[in-house]
């Protein structure tokens, strides 16, 4: 239930979330208890999406892609967080690799949400709605990292546009 309340408050109020966030421990447990579950969405939508409702993919190589993508899931997750802390100083922020884990961690939320569209091939358009991370990431940034307002638009687009680097090579695998 409380992954349910964190998406949920994450989503519809992210500048009353982020100092909650701020305050708790970023435990690897986070990846266990939020990205575990989460990242799941996509890759098992996809399967079924491509292999079982209205797709032509064999089911074992639809199961093996499914298998691949969550597991690069928390790869891309963990290298996003590495690249927000290693950029933080040149941006005026504060290195804390614990909150960059965090703000990569929710950031990705609205992607893994949309992943439930993967389930019928004709709405596969609907993950643009995963592009909310970037605002997820813009409110974050300043809380988190302590960036200053003046360069959160080059930081936020620097890790945006690495971010999405990962999730086409993804998609297209």
């Amino acid at each position: 239930m409380q992954l349910v309340s964190r998406a949920t408050a994450i989503l519809a109020t992210p500048r009353t979330e982020w100092p909650l966030i701020a305050r708790e421990p970023a435990p690897l447990s986070l990846l266990i208890s939020y990205v575990a579950i989460l990242a799941a969405i996509p890759a098992v939508a996809g399967f079924i999406g491509k292999s079982l409702i209205g797709g032509y993919t064999p089911i074992l190589g639809g199961l093996l892609r499914a298998v691949i993508a969550y597991v690069a899931m928390f790869a891309v997750v963990y290298l996003i967080a590495g690249l927000i802390d290693l950029l933080a100083p040149r941006f005026g922020g504060e290195r804390n690799f614990s909150n960059a884990l965090k703000l990569a961690v929710y950031a990705h939320t609205p992607f893994w949400l949309a992943g439930i569209f993967l389930l019928i091939p004709g709405l596969h358009f609907l993950l643009v709605l995963g592009l909310y991370g970037v605002h997820l990431l813009w409110t974050g940034l300043p809380v988190l990292m302590r960036t200053p307002q003046y360069r959160l638009l080059p930081y936020t687009m620097i890790v945006a546009v690495c971010a999405l680097v990962p999730a086409v090579m993804l998609a297209v695998i």
